[in-house]
């Protein structure tokens, strides 16, 4: 996943990639803005249902 962070000259929301100390900043469209935070919420879903198996697998453990 690309590096999202504010333009310095227009203020809006770009893509930045640092290519041999060199930051180039290239600005989103609102499209790739919400398939950002698709991405974002489709990572947070998973990452939440792995720490409830998680804590489900150790309750388990505890209990035998």
């Amino acid at each position: 996943m690309s590096q999202v962070a504010r333009c310095p000259t227009c203020g809006g929301k770009s893509k930045i990639k640092e290519i041999s100390g060199v930051t180039t900043y290239q600005a989103l469209q609102d499209e790739e803005l919400l398939k950002k935070v698709g991405q974002l919420k489709n990572a947070m879903q998973k990452f939440k249902e792995k720490a409830e198996a998680l804590e489900k697998e150790l309750e388990e453990l505890k209990l035998n």
